[in-house]
């Protein structure tokens, strides 16, 4: 069961814009960060800081909502404290 789960997670890989560096980097900081730390929480986390922090870099701050501003918040508070 754990290999069809896999293959599922691996098969929407396929479908990351390589076009837009916005998109497909912070897609593979997630994808290398979670067997890196052994944490799907960490990858998820460390995937989306890429994407708020790139997307204002690049000028498309208006791209971001504001929960995922207020959820990069969070994360960063978060990692400074553990």
């Amino acid at each position: 069961s754990s290999d069809v789960c896999s293959s599922d997670l691996i098969s929407c890989i396929k479908e990351i814009d390589l076009d837009d560096y916005a998109e497909a980097i912070p897609a593979f900081i997630c994808i290398i960060t979670i067997p890196l730390t052994y944490s799907i929480a960490n990858g998820i986390v460390f995937g989306l800081l890429s994407y708020v922090l790139i997307n204002l870099i690049s000028g498309k701050f208006k791209k971001i909502r504001i929960e995922m501003y207020l959820l990069s918040v969070f994360f960063i508070v978060m990692l400074l404290l553990h």
